[in-house]
């Protein structure tokens, strides 16, 4: 029987729906706003659409929806296999490798890393100060090696970028042979500057000889990776493949099993892997809404097809930078320049940038300010940006250059 809803909303959610009411009618004629958020970051408009048709009865005959289904049950134990197995179709995920969908964000992961993988050669000595390689190239990479240290690992910085570049591997101080680095750490794309490494991470002069351990968060499922280059993959998934919520590690099976003894239980991987994800209640629905998007980027053709399209919508985007004549100014070495996230200054005019930011929203481009840390405006345009949100954001910069 359909409930009926409360006949006097509360005055929050009234003043959520009038102001959405407002921007739709106002903005943008009813359409959906062309959101350039870093993350939560926007869906594929028919994943969504199939998510909502099954909102209420998952799959038609459930007589019941994702969120409300116990995940010990049939109906979801089915979601999680589909979502693991088209996850390892995409990504050609070796057997040797188990898939978890965890919780806690990327942020977790700086923990639970040195956790499982630090100690593995010294379970017996907790109070040894395990060493491991930490290339911070931003934001997300220096916090991962802060977090590293709290835990109590001897992170050694090999180098640390200037924000726009990833330093040259003659300049790297990478822990020696002798001393046993345990892993090494990347960000293999930083959200918030914009710095993506490229192809085979051997290629920049990574050692081969340790467990590479890569933060994937926001370029994860944007290309084809050679999973066999990485011991460890992580990402949160609300940049690329779903909603917040859920957080998806791929991780070699001989690096489990190795936890120091007193790793917290919902960090520990072995305890993931042995329980299939399912040790408590995870997070259903995210993990539910990443299988319809794996499902989608299969439709798509698989991540070459995928990667085709995020390089044409980033070129797109570049491309206007530069013919702007020096108007707007993308501060990444161009060698290293994210597909998925573009930082873009007004430098002869930095006044001018919150009015871009202002004018871009009221025409219904939104989330198109920099990171607070940084400033300027930045785009992020993940796997589900459509080509022509682009195209609107490049004939805006134009017609806004025009103007100013």
């Amino acid at each position: 029987k359909r409930v009926s809803p409360s006949p006097s909303p509360s005055p929050c959610l009234k003043a959520v729906s009038e102001g959405a009411e407002e921007n739709a009618r106002g903005l943008h004629g009813g359409s959906r706003l062309v959101n350039f958020s870093a993350g939560p970051a926007c869906i594929y408009e028919d994943v969504l659409a199939e998510a909502q048709a099954e909102l209420l009865n998952y799959g038609g005959s459930a007589g019941l929806g994702v969120m409300e289904m116990s995940h010990r049950g049939k109906a979801f134990t089915s979601i999680i296999n589909k979502a693991e197995d088209d996850l390892r179709q995409l990504l050609d995920i070796p057997e040797d490798y188990s898939v978890l969908f965890m919780q806690g964000g990327a942020t977790a992961q700086f923990a639970a890393i040195p956790y499982n993988v630090a100690w593995r050669d010294s379970l017996d000595d907790l109070s040894a100060k395990p060493k491991a390689d930490y290339l911070t190239t931003g934001s997300w990479s220096k916090k991962a090696a802060a977090e590293a240290k709290k835990v109590g690992v001897d992170a050694n910085v090999v180098a640390t970028g200037d924000n726009k570049s990833i330093p040259e591997a003659s300049t790297w101080n990478v822990t020696s042979g002798d001393e046993g680095s345990k892993y090494f750490h990347i960000c293999a794309n930083e959200t918030i500057q914009g710095v993506e490494f490229k192809g085979s991470p051997q290629l920049y002069g990574i050692p081969s000889d340790v467990p590479l351990v890569a933060d994937m968060s926001s370029n994860f499922c944007s290309k084809p990776v050679n999973v066999r280059d990485y011991g460890v993959i992580y990402a949160g998934a609300q940049k690329n493949v779903g909603p917040a919520g859920v957080t998806i590690v791929i991780v070699r099976k001989d690096l489990l099993g190795k936890a120091r003894p007193d790793t917290p239980t919902m960090l520990d991987w072995t305890v993931m892997d042995e329980n299939k994800s399912l040790y408590n209640t995870p997070p259903c629905f995210s993990i539910y809404m990443c299988g319809l998007v794996f499902d989608k980027l299969l439709s798509l053709g698989g991540l070459e097809k995928v990667e085709q399209i995020n390089k044409q919508k980033c070129g797109m985007l570049y491309e206007a930078i530069k013919e702007s004549g020096g108007f707007y100014e993308c501060p990444v070495d161009l060698r290293v320049r994210s597909a998925m996230n573009v930082p873009f200054t007004i430098p002869s005019k930095p006044d001018l940038e919150k009015v871009f930011v202002q004018e871009a929203e009221a025409g219904g481009l939104i989330n198109l300010k920099g990171h607070r840390s940084v400033g300027g405006m930045r785009a992020s345009i993940y796997n589900a940006m459509p080509l022509e949100g682009v195209e609107q954001l490049v004939a805006f910069m134009k017609d806004f250059q025009a103007r100013h």
